[in-house]
């Protein structure tokens, strides 16, 4: 049985499993499993790798997208540049990074964003938002980075962010996990009313389907999408990646 898997913690959350169990029922895939697997620290990736010999591939997830880095027999370039790995195939024992948020990411954000959608804003400086980051730099959307523990001076802390910036940047995207399920009664502190008519905002996170984020944006009628086709996409990419 050909073993895959997503890695992280607190994986209550993620329709991972449920996503590539649906895929093997529907593709009559019967020689395959998936699991979630939290790991207490990143440090036990070997031995867990070493103690699975069936195992193809797998998934990383928060908090390991950027600690796994150090474990990795080889990556692509994508992960070199930005730093980050949420995909890896294990091939002959040996751990190859690869991103494949930026894919999932690019392809659900373009077939939503149009022409007045020229300027951006990233919650959060983790890895899924180096992922974010370096999509938007591809299509001249440098965007501000609002963190709450800003890593260097190119970024803001959540109290510097104005309604004056907001309103400036017609687009936002929330890539930390605040709201995700089960703590769906949190969300970003920004300054909302500075959100209209003309803003995208998107949120990485799919669970629950709509966030406190996304819902005190569309009370300002922005535009929202959640991250689940995001999901979808990322995950067939490393399918594909798997299994070439």
């Amino acid at each position: 049985m050909k073993q895959y898997a997503l890695i992280g913690k607190n994986l209550d959350h993620s329709f991972s499993a449920k996503y590539f169990n649906a895929k093997f029922e529907k593709e009559g895939i019967i020689d395959c499993q998936f699991d979630l697997v939290e790991l207490d620290d990143i440090n036990q990736i070997k031995d867990w790798v070493k103690n699975n010999p069936e195992l193809k591939g797998f998934s990383v997830t928060i908090p390991y997208k950027e600690s796994i880095i150090p474990y990795l027999d080889e990556m692509n370039v994508v992960v070199e540049d930005i730093g980050a790995c949420n995909c890896v195939k294990v091939e002959n024992g040996k751990l190859i990074g690869y991103n494949t948020d930026i894919d999932g990411f690019m392809s659900s954000f373009l077939a939503i964003m149009e022409m007045h959608h020229d300027s951006s804003i990233v919650l959060g400086n983790g890895g899924a938002s180096k992922a974010v980051v370096h999509s938007l730099e591809q299509w001249s959307l440098d965007p501000l980075v609002v963190a709450r523990n800003p890593k260097n001076e190119n970024e803001l802390a959540w109290n510097d962010l104005t309604k004056e910036m907001i309103s400036q940047h017609k687009i936002i995207i929330n890539t930390t996990p605040l709201g995700m399920f089960p703590n769906e009664d949190k969300c970003p502190d920004i300054p909302y009313d500075g959100i209209n008519r003309f803003h995208l905002v998107y949120d990485l996170i799919y669970n629950p389907e709509k966030t406190l984020f996304l819902k005190k944006a569309e009370n300002q009628d922005a535009t929202i999408k959640n991250g689940m086709e995001m999901l979808e996409q990322q995950a067939e990419t490393a399918w594909i990646i798997w299994n070439s």
